[in-house]
């Protein structure tokens, strides 16, 4: 009975690896027009009595502004070009933060982290769910260049209510397309990025232009974003980790 079990074990592992490891090196190369997370809100609008909205525009990276990545990582993970998938610096800063602040707690989840949990996982912040996170993101990290991570952030975050990626949100909320976003634009894309179905880019709050502003300045210490193949160049940042890399 025992090694029936090892063997059920050993096989449900091997499959285990070798799909989830086959879907990696497939998204490397092939568009991402489709994630769990569009199946779940879709599901949850029919739920809720609503037509399923599903905006969904697959981009090259070369067609969309290069503000976006720039104001993303000045929002949400600074340190996107220098770690590999975990920022252990703010992982440390949030617990310091979370242990003693009893109001709003403080987030350490990485570019890459929120890029293998859109594409490959289900929403929620179960163990079961955080591990198999940092197993995505490990491999995302290992099997895809900076510049892949980032093409399928911008094309797979939620951007809005059914709205999914920089072109959708380009055309939904700014009447234009990915690549004329301004920089504006992109920081106010960015400042909704926490509760984007809460904090609209289309009409945005006094708190979302508050954290534009911010992000805005940011923006001025992060380098411009390298294509394929280049490094990053700290001459294109006005100060912070990248200039002092120098």
């Amino acid at each position: 009975m025992l090694s029936i079990i090892g063997k059920i074990l050993r096989w449900g592992l091997a499959l285990f690896f070798s799909t989830t490891i086959l879907a990696v090196v497939v998204y490397r190369f092939f568009p991402v027009y489709f994630t769990p997370l569009m199946f779940i809100r879709c599901i949850e609008q029919v739920t809720d009595g609503e037509m399923p909205k599903l905006h969904h525009h697959w981009v090259s990276m070369d067609k969309i502004s290069r503000h976006l990545p720039v104001a993303v990582m000045a929002a949400e993970d600074q340190r996107f070009l220098l770690h590999h998938g975990f920022d252990y610096d703010a992982i440390q800063k949030a617990a310091r933060h979370n242990s003693r602040a009893q109001g709003k707690k403080l987030g350490a989840s990485t570019i890459s982290q929120q890029t293998a949990k859109n594409v490959f996982l289900w929403p929620g912040r179960s163990w079961i769910r955080k591990g198999f996170e940092a197993y995505f993101t490990a491999l995302i990290e290992l099997m895809w260049s900076k510049q892949r991570i980032m093409e399928v952030y911008l094309n797979s975050i939620e951007m809005g209510n059914g709205i999914y990626g920089a072109d959708a949100v380009a055309r939904y909320n700014f009447d234009t397309d990915a690549k004329s976003l301004s920089r504006a634009d992109c920081a106010l894309i960015a400042a909704t990025l926490p509760n984007p179905r809460r904090f609209s880019s289309k009409t945005p709050t006094a708190d979302v232009r508050s954290r534009q502003r911010k992000i805005e300045q940011n923006m001025r210490w992060m380098p411009s974003f390298p294509k394929e193949g280049e490094d990053i160049n700290p001459n294109t940042a006005s100060g912070g980790v990248y200039r002092r890399r120098k």
